[in-house]
């Protein structure tokens, strides 16, 4: 997707004090894919989604970003006690994020905590961790979504006031699944050509969308209802909660081809999802 970003440029093929401190202080609009220049991305806001060891003293963060997207960066030394990204690079802290290179992984050279968020505990926390894992597995690498990362922060924040965790998670999978392009309109059904109606029941197949029902379904019935008050973010309705939630686990398995999202599991362990 092409974009312009605000990035500070650096040639390392010619580096003189002169052009050093110019790159530094000089900063332009540019579109990343379209440069040779190595790029310079700083105080990006963003989020670590996952880490993990990277030869003996570093790590591989996999971080979601407003407007870069996800992004994997190796911390170099990170492991190191003396590290100040040790207590930096931790999950659900919001971050001031700074790194180099256009390659898949590339270099990060800051974060900073920004704080002005509570943290998540009990099963808020695992709710948190769940999302993160939705996120590494549907959001593809530097596929930029300000709405989605909007909604995140807005996840967390509700997660830690303690706002119903099954709403605050339905409403993150189904805008997930619609910003990477795998759920169309709720309210057509490819019938009828024409509007859901609240009475009649449908089921949502996946690659094809709303349908009414056949004689033998494998797939979950729903109201119409459930599906117009899934449209507008409106879980007050019990049974729209219940059969957004059986909906829900359906399409995710679909997508996942059967590969079981672990954080899911516990949270289904604990009756808490």
């Amino acid at each position: 997707m092409n974009k312009e970003v605000k990035v500070v440029l650096t040639n390392p093929k010619r580096r003189t004090r002169t052009s050093e401190r110019n790159a530094t202080n000089q900063s332009a609009f540019v579109t990343p894919s379209r440069t040779n220049k190595e790029l310079r991305i700083l105080h990006q806001p963003g989020f670590v989604l996952h880490s993990y060891p990277y030869k003996e003293t570093s790590l591989i963060v996999d971080v979601f970003t407003r407007e870069f997207g996800r992004v994997s960066l190796v911390a170099k030394g990170a492991k190191r006690p003396t590290s100040a990204l040790r207590s930096v690079l931790q999950t659900f802290q919001p971050l001031n994020i700074s790194w180099t290179g256009k390659s898949e992984v590339r270099t990060l050279t800051a974060a900073e905590w920004v704080g002005g968020m509570l943290p998540l505990e009990k099963s808020a926390l695992l709710c948190g961790f769940y999302l993160n894992e939705l996120l590494v597995k549907f959001l593809l690498r530097d596929e930029i979504s300000v709405t989605l990362f909007d909604l995140y922060v807005s996840s967390l924040n509700q997660l830690a006031h303690n706002e119903a965790p099954a709403i605050v998670l339905r409403k993150f999978e189904l805008i997930l699944l619609q910003q990477a392009g795998l759920l169309g309109d709720l309210t057509y059904c490819i019938n009828t050509r024409g509007s859901v109606v609240p009475d009649e029941s449908y089921v949502l197949e996946p690659g094809v969308g709303v349908r009414q029902v056949g004689e033998v379904e494998q797939i979950p019935n729903v109201r119409g209802k459930t599906l117009l008050d899934m449209s507008i973010g409106n879980y007050a309705d019990p049974q729209t909660q219940a059969q957004s939630k059986q909906l829900m686990r359906f399409l995710l398995h679909y997508h996942l081809h059967g590969v079981p999202l672990n954080t899911r599991q516990i949270l289904i362990d604990l009756h808490k999802l």
